[in-house]
């Protein structure tokens, strides 16, 4: 699987392969530098990686070669990570790291240099809701909501599409970066909506979590806190939406979104005191 691509860029095997539903993985040195090998196992992925490659390392890892489904990256470091930060009682500062992950690349998003890859709509994504909405309740209320923002989107951008605590990492010379995009086009707001999820949906249910967090992104991103609230209902049913599809989770499935569709609810519910 990677002996061509080690062949290829002259790559040394350095560390045990990691295997994701999605990519392969293998840690590798580059010209003596510390490198990570990813092989994409899907379309979303290779576009992915074509977003690192524009993003020329600004806010993002180092793109050190790149060629079909293969892409070599700058190794980042494990540790710190954002979601130990949440442990430690630091999740306010995890949530401030992330924001400015986030804007960092929607501000390169707009620089006038060359165009960015062509990326799929946001609004494809929504059709997974969109389809689960026929079952009514917190789904038709999630999809009336996202359909309100696709029909009117502000400040449409490049997007990470899966802007978690496992997708900033760091690296001692250069910071916090994003890694493993998966490249949308669509209106900034919705990456900062998948936050409020992360880093565990036990995390995201503590008493007050949502409200702090709010607060927080809010002021980081400049961001309207009704709209922000929109886009955390909208993302959360199209999670939840997900976890139905995905059958390979058998009655975990149904829980999984049971646990989303909660947090999809104390949304709704500051939506309202917010009117």
């Amino acid at each position: 699987m990677f002996g061509p691509y080690l062949k290829r860029w002259k790559l040394v095997p350095d560390g045990a392969a990691i295997h994701t539903h999605s990519s392969d993985l293998l840690p590798v040195l580059y010209a003596g530098q510390p490198a990570m090998l990813k092989v994409a196992r899907s379309d979303e992925e290779t576009t992915g990686n074509h977003l690192m490659v524009w993003l020329g390392g600004h806010g993002a890892a180092r793109v050190y070669a790149q060629g079909g489904e293969a892409i070599v990256l700058e190794r980042l470091h494990s540790e710190p990570s954002l979601t130990e930060m949440v442990n430690t009682g630091q999740d306010n500062e995890a949530t401030r790291i992330l924001c400015r992950a986030a804007a960092e690349l929607h501000a390169v998003s707009r620089l006038e240099h060359t165009p960015p890859p062509p990326l799929p709509d946001l609004r494809r994504w929504f059709r997974s809701l969109e389809r689960t909405a026929a079952q009514g309740g917190v789904y038709a209320t999630a999809w009336s909501i996202a359909q309100e923002l696709l029909n009117d989107p502000q400040d449409t951008t490049a997007l990470h599409g899966d802007l978690h605590h496992g997708n900033v990492l760091h690296s001692p010379a250069r910071g916090w970066l994003l890694i493993d995009p998966k490249g949308l086009v669509g209106e900034r707001g919705f990456d900062y909506a998948n936050i409020f999820y992360n880093p565990t949906n036990a995390d995201a249910l503590r008493p007050g979590r949502l409200a702090r967090q709010l607060e927080i992104v809010c002021a980081e991103s400049g961001l309207e806190r009704a709209r922000l609230l929109r886009w955390v209902a909208a993302y959360g049913g199209l999670s939840a939406a997900w976890w139905l599809e995905d059958d390979q989770h058998g009655d975990d499935q149904y829980s999984e979104a049971r646990k989303v569709l909660n947090i999809v609810e104390l949304a709704l519910a500051a939506l309202s005191v917010s009117g």
